[in-house]
């Protein structure tokens, strides 16, 4: 058998049943109606695409003979053009890789911000690494509330530059997502950017002519009378009086249509968030105390008409609309919000100023206000983000109450947008926002262009409210 010439070719087996076997096995079986061999067989079609053909085949055939076939396919599950579908698995060590990278990214994402918050340090930052945490987390929930667009928080120039080397440079090493958090990587910049000439160009005098502005305005504000300082703690008393405040039940104090309880006073604690209850109540308050003064005179040089004052300015012929005033406007508008209603009794274009708490999508306060004196609209934020949305709705809203009581359009010549950034105190956590808006409205209803408090404040300026609220009055020290 070795020795002779003829060769042999071994061929895999078949995995398809020869046409033979299934020629002899039809023979075996009775033949099936007509009905039965009218309608095709899938089987066959997908014989037929794989070019064999196969006589028609009787019931019993279909079920017995290819029975394993059909169970595989009917579990496997096909797709719509009849081949069987399959599964992709991973790789058996893919979630012990996946939990790795992600341990890494979060150890070095920490590591960025502690690097972070070191550089915030040497820039005068004086909060905690955990309050700077919470500042970075707050950043991004205020600017996707207050701004649609993520390039309005910054204006062309420099900065915004150096925010989108910082971004590109993160999303390289993979630490942060398309989206990062805009506060961190603006943070991160000085070691994120690489080093390169100063060019000269618009931008580079630009940025010079708003540090020359800078030291012009710090110049001339040192020649106008100083503010006193805010005193660090209150008087043992008023203290007492703070405690036994906050260990009432129910209601707490009542001022007009405003109150607060309990439930309310408790996030002057620290580290709380201010509800509607408090900032209202805080800005009728300040209301009152504008239609009580008998004198609304501006501060000259530290003296109004009635005598020396204690360094601070009288109160002005300021009115102030309540928090529900903001989503009345910029939800409904003028005439469908009712607007002309608020207005009824009185003549906003005869105030020295109009006071507006403005809440931002429930996740942001700042202060704005209608400054007829100096003929600016006014806003201020803690942020240092809300500014082009609250000009805009804030001329309409002039314009709609001009035409609604004066009966013609408000002439806007000589008026001014006006947000300074850089007197504006700005917080250094995720949850004092609402008590700089407080500060910025009571100081901006005795008509003071400087801000006397700083972060630093707010933890003597939240138990000062406490004892504001629960005896119905403004202090002056």
């Amino acid at each position: 058998m070795f020795g002779s010439s003829q060769s042999f070719i071994l061929r895999p087996p078949s995995r398809t049943p020869s046409l033979l076997s299934l020629h002899r096995k039809n023979e075996l079986e009775p033949q099936a109606s007509s009905s039965q061999l009218s309608s095709p067989d899938p089987l066959d079609s997908r014989l037929a695409g794989m070019g064999l053909y196969s006589p028609q085949l009787s019931q019993s055939t279909r079920s017995g003979s290819f029975s394993s076939i059909s169970t595989a396919t009917s579990s496997a599950g096909e797709r719509p053009n009849g081949l069987i579908r399959h599964r992709h698995r991973q790789h058996i060590y893919a979630r012990v890789h996946q939990a790795r990278v992600k341990q890494d990214r979060q150890k070095l994402a920490a590591e960025f911000r502690l690097r972070a918050y070191e550089t915030q340090r040497r820039y005068g930052y004086q909060s905690s690494f955990a309050d700077f945490e919470s500042y970075l987390t707050y950043y991004d929930q205020v600017k996707s509330a207050v701004l649609d667009d993520s390039n309005k928080a910054l204006e062309d120039g420099p900065l915004k530059r150096a925010l989108s080397i910082a971004r590109a440079s993160m999303q390289e090493y993979g630490i942060l997502p398309h989206h990062p958090p805009t506060q961190l990587t603006f943070c991160l910049e000085p070691f994120l950017a690489r080093r390169r000439p100063l060019n000269f160009d618009t931008f580079a005098l630009d940025d010079l002519q708003k540090k020359w502005k800078q030291i012009d305005v710090g110049l001339e504000e040192d020649r106008k009378p100083k503010i006193p300082p805010l005193p660090k703690v209150l008087p043992p008393e008023d203290e007492a009086a703070v405690k036994k405040i906050l260990e009432k039940r129910g209601q707490i104090a009542k001022y007009a249509r405003e109150s607060v309880d309990d439930k309310d006073i408790i996030r002057l604690r620290p580290a709380q968030w201010l509800n509607d209850e408090i900032i209202n109540f805080y800005g009728a308050m300040i209301l009152g105390r504008s239609e009580a003064s008998k004198e609304n005179v501006p501060k000259t040089n530290g003296k109004t008409a009635g005598g020396p004052m204690k360094g601070r300015g009288a109160p002005l012929n300021a009115h102030y609309f309540s928090s529900f005033f903001w989503p009345k406007l910029t939800g409904d508008g003028y005439d469908k919000g009712r607007l002309a209603k608020w207005t009824k009794k009185i003549d906003v274009f005869s105030k020295d100023v109009i006071l507006i708490a403005v809440n931002h999508s429930n996740a942001h306060w700042t202060a704005a206000a209608i400054n007829f004196r100096r003929k600016r609209l006014e806003s201020y934020d803690s942020m240092g983000m809300a500014k082009d949305t609250v000009f805009t709705q804030l001329r309409k809203y002039l314009d709609a109450e001009h035409r609604n009581k004066k009966k013609a359009p408000f002439d806007f010549t000589g008026w001014e947008d006006y947000a300074p950034d850089e007197i504006t105190p700005q917080q250094e956590n995720g949850y004092d926002c609402g008590v700089f808006t407080c500060q910025f409205l009571e100081a901006l209803s005795r008509g003071e262009e400087m801000f006397r408090f700083t972060q630093k404040d707010m933890p003597y300026l939240r138990r000062r409210m406490i004892w504001e609220i629960g005896n119905t009055t403004l202090r002056d020290d």
